[in-house]
């Protein structure tokens, strides 16, 4: 097997790379058969992104701070774990957003699209899905569209619902909503296309973020599951990514 490890630049992951590299090896990417992440979640993610010409699956390894989507360290199963892993498709979101010049910037994001206000005034935002107005006007500091990998990220901070990984859904989460106050958000499906138009864009401008790519002063954004992308993570076999979900649905 040979692995390809991306490591965070902390103390931590840092030791962790010198450690695993000596007893395994490092490979170059388009040579590897498997990505090992040694950070945290944020790790995994710029993992995903630094691998888009070389899609390989990814296996996370804990030296972060939270690492949700990360396994335990355990280097001297490394191996085992890997070849026992289940293994979990997830898709990201493609964002095209368009500024108030008119210009036109696009990413994917694997956790969450988020839009949030740049002044000290509310936000104001229609929402539409599927060509469809569905809210006039949402007076907020933001709103998020989650996918089931990202729900127990941003979102659930949010207070946005977490989402089992096979259930095909979108979490579409508001940020301190102002009017309507009692809108919790919606789970939407998740070949839905969404779209954003800002409000008095001038007056009450709104960045939006694809996971860590933002946009400034924003008209409108459009935000839609790829058809055309998707990776593989693996999780060890006695603690999948389902049972996490679960767990984190009962903690306190």
């Amino acid at each position: 097997m040979k692995i390809h490890f991306f490591a965070n630049n902390t103390k931590e992951a840092q030791e962790a790379l010198e450690l695993l590299t000596g007893k395994i090896g490092q490979n170059e990417l388009e040579r590897s058969d498997i990505i090992v992440a040694l950070g945290g979640d944020g790790t995994l993610l710029s993992a995903l992104r630094a691998s888009a010409r070389c899609p390989l699956p990814i296996y996370g390894m804990n030296k972060g701070s939270v690492g949700f989507m990360m396994n335990n360290f355990d280097p001297d199963s490394l191996i085992e774990n890997i070849q026992k892993g289940e293994r979990v498709i997830i898709r990201p979101l493609n964002m095209t957003a368009t500024t108030i010049d008119g210009k036109v910037e696009k990413a994917i994001a694997f956790n969450e699209v988020s839009l949030l206000r740049q002044v000290r005034q509310a936000a104001k935002i229609k929402i539409s899905i599927d060509g469809i107005e569905r809210m006039s006007e949402l007076i907020c500091d933001g709103i998020l569209v989650a996918t089931p990998a990202g729900s127990t990220a941003y979102n659930l901070s949010a207070h946005g619902p977490i989402i089992p990984l096979p259930s095909q859904l979108l979490a579409l989460t508001p940020i301190s909503a102002f009017r309507p106050r009692r809108w919790k958000g919606a789970l939407i499906p998740s070949k839905s296309k969404i779209r954003f138009d800002i409000l008095t864009p001038e007056s009450r401008p709104v960045s939006t973020t694809a996971d860590d790519f933002e946009v400034r002063n924003i008209q409108s954004v459009e935000i839609e599951e790829s058809k055309d992308i998707h990776r593989e993570l693996l999780f060890n076999a006695d603690h999948s990514f389902e049972e996490r979900i679960l767990k984190e649905q009962f903690s306190w």
